[in-house]
């Protein structure tokens, strides 16, 4: 059997919000569908295109916007570089005007209520969140593909062969956390460094250490865009931004124009525990805020929980003198050893495994990023994330209305504060005296995640999504 191979570039992607499996995914399907289309049939041909939703994309597609994620990517738009602010006006126009230009090739008859449907009631047996697209050429045959959007933005075609996938030579083959452990104990390394080894298996090390630096570049702009916006997030709950007061509160009405001077600023203000848990807290928020409002994000492993990470980096940045590139690499590629663990050993998607898959994960990761940059050694760094996820195992998930807000935003601030907290743990204890091992905790949040009822995963058929009347009909 081919085992997984996984990148650091395959945890950490640049995208749009507000979810890494039914915004992301999809539009990636889209674009996936788009381009095995024109392989197969000219697509001026095309004269007509469907789009079934199944399972959670059809339950929470319009609060996740898996339907404008769909429509941009069917023409051609990409997720890293579309400009958001675009993407409410391009969607609109395709229902307005009803028309969709196919590939940015060809313009066709396309009627939103009609050729795109949600089915609220089927399911198909592979994964939760799953989309057929059809198109209609004109000879008067149909070609048809479905693709499953597995979590964090990870998207596979039905029969597609996965061992047929190119595979590359790593010189530290990680499946689980034991393997992790001893190559760093018969190496010398940390975390991060094999993480490093393996990369070079695929790219430069000068070309992962640029692209770790851009995808920092969006997480910090991510940040800083979200602390100075102010405003209600889109969706129909009237959810009033949070991360904008919270930083005029916390730093006065001083006008900073640029992020460094307003990190030195935030830096300046103390190192009490309440301001630097204020502080978390607000930079998580202004993350999944503007994830919320199709605002350009880094998937942690998902969008969902991609605040948590940033948050606990920016803590990292801000009051622990972490501010060096070398330290951000470190950082981000220590995470994405934890984040590749669980997404073979479990899931990181909550249409699969709840909240947990989320939350729990990137606050396991962010656990062990920091406890290594700390100073801790390989068995801390594991115990580190291992103590995060014990603390979210069974996190269910349950968005009101489907929207990635409530709870979904504050369960970001949690998440940061609980990876802290855990990593503090680590450090301050002798891993060699843990009871439970980092393993353990992944196959038991399988085991949960297997044992979780549906409507608790993703769905917003129970929890918060059924007892707070402003829910949305759709769910």
């Amino acid at each position: 059997m081919i085992k997984e191979q996984i990148s650091v570039f395959d945890i950490f992607k640049i995208g749009i919000g507000p979810s890494s499996s039914h915004t992301l995914g999809p539009w990636r399907a889209a674009q996936q569908f788009t381009a095995s289309l024109g392989q197969n049939h000219p697509i001026d041909t095309v004269e007509g295109i469907k789009i079934l939703l199944y399972g959670s994309l059809a339950k929470t597609g319009k609060g996740h916007g898996t339907d404008v994620a769909i429509l941009l990517g069917l023409t051609g738009a990409d997720p890293v570089t579309f400009d958001v602010d675009a993407v409410t006006p391009t969607f609109e126009a395709i229902q307005k005007d009803k028309k969709l230009n196919l590939a940015n090739q060809i313009i066709i008859d396309f009627d939103y209520s009609e050729d795109l449907l949600f089915l609220f009631s089927e399911s198909l047996p592979f994964h939760p969140n799953a989309v057929t697209f059809q198109a209609f050429l004109s000879n008067g045959k149909a070609f048809s593909e479905t693709y499953y959007s597995i979590g964090g933005g990870f998207v596979v075609k039905e029969g597609e062969d996965n061992s047929k996938k190119p595979q590359v030579d790593l010189p530290f083959p990680v499946e689980k956390a034991k393997e992790l452990l001893h190559w760093c104990l018969s190496t010398g390394l940390k975390v991060s460094e094999i993480v490093m080894e393996n990369e070079l298996a695929w790219r430069p090390e000068a070309e992962t250490k640029k692209g770790i630096l851009q995808h920092f570049a969006v997480m910090r702009d991510c940040i800083y865009r979200g602390c100075h916006t102010t405003g209600f997030l889109p969706g129909g709950l009237d959810v009033a931004r949070r991360a904008f007061p919270l930083n005029k509160r916390l730093i006065g009405q001083n006008e900073y124009t640029n992020y460094d001077t307003w990190v030195e600023a935030i830096r300046n203000g103390g190192n009490g525990f309440n301001y630097i848990l204020d502080w978390v807290s607000c930079f998580a928020l202004a993350v999944n805020e503007e994830n919320a409002s199709f605002g350009r994000v880094v998937t942690a492993p998902t969008n969902g929980a991609a605040g948590v990470i940033p948050a606990v980096l920016q803590y990292f940045i801000t009051f622990c003198n972490g501010y060096t590139e070398e330290k951000i690499i470190q950082f981000i590629a220590c995470a994405s050893e934890i984040g590749s663990i669980f997404k073979k050993g479990a899931t990181i998607s909550a249409a699969m495994g709840g909240c947990q898959a989320e939350i729990g994960v990137s606050s396991a990761m962010a656990a062990a990023a920091l406890t290594e940059c700390l100073g801790g050694s390989q068995r801390q760094v594991l115990m580190a994330a291992e103590i995060a996820m014990e603390h979210h195992l069974g996190l269910t998930c349950d968005p009101i209305g489907g929207l990635v807000q409530i709870p979904c935003i504050e369960r970001n601030t949690m998440g940061a504060i609980k990876a802290i907290t855990a990593s503090q743990l680590a450090l301050q204890s002798n891993p060699d005296k843990a009871k439970v091992s980092l393993d353990a905790v992944v196959n038991t949040m399988w085991e949960t995640a297997l044992d979780m009822n549906a409507k608790y995963k993703e769905t917003s058929d129970g929890g918060l999504a059924t007892n707070i009347p402003i829910s949305l009909p759709e769910c």
